[in-house]
């Protein structure tokens, strides 16, 4: 007979005692959660300028960051024309990464009271790119972190110009539908 008993100790792992017959002192620990990691990317009607990973907690310096490196890989073409739009997370809009945001993109930012709130089925990465990269990632079952990047890096490195651009005509008539809605509820309506 075989008991399994679990017990949490101060560090982030479930430990096991098996008490078994055969090894009647075997114990198994695996972590209390599972890895994880961030990614962060920016998706166009042309590309998709990423993945940019991260391991911690989003704060506005670490924000600022991921921000200046996307930065760095833009065009002047896409920083004079282009538009940036994000959620309405705490360290997306605080007051020090608005300004910096701003004196690259002006007032081509859709943020926070520009954008109506909690609304996925408007933004491109939010009601495509997550759900379409997750099918593909982790079909081959990656085990480690590494594994994981590098398929997110190779599933975003595939996705096709003429993709991105049916995603984008999507997005303009989803938001055509939220504006008939009165910018309500209008999930129904696609």
């Amino acid at each position: 007979m075989k008991v399994l008993q679990r017990k949490l100790n101060r560090s982030t792992f479930v430990r096991s005692r098996i008490w078994a017959s055969e090894n009647p002192n075997a114990i198994h620990e695996e972590p209390l959660h599972s890895e994880k990691i961030g990614v962060w990317c920016v998706m166009s009607r042309r590309s998709i300028i990423g993945p940019i990973f991260f391991d911690a907690t989003i704060t506005t310096a670490a924000y600022m960051d991921i921000f200046n490196t996307f930065v760095n890989q833009l065009y002047d073409e896409k920083l004079s024309i282009g538009y940036i739009q994000q959620d309405g997370a705490t360290s997306h809009t605080s007051h020090a990464s608005m300004a910096e945001i701003q004196s690259f993109f002006g007032d081509r930012v859709i943020s926070k009271g520009l954008w109506p709130r909690r609304s996925p089925h408007l933004t491109p990465p939010d009601y495509f790119l997550w759900g379409y990269l997750k099918g593909r990632v982790y079909r081959n079952k990656p085990r480690t972190k590494d594994a994981l990047k590098a398929n997110i890096t190779e599933e975003i490195q595939a996705v096709t110009a003429n993709v991105l651009a049916r995603n984008f005509l999507n997005m303009a008539r989803q938001v055509q539908s939220c504006l008939d809605a009165n910018c309500g509820h209008f999930r129904h309506m696609l």
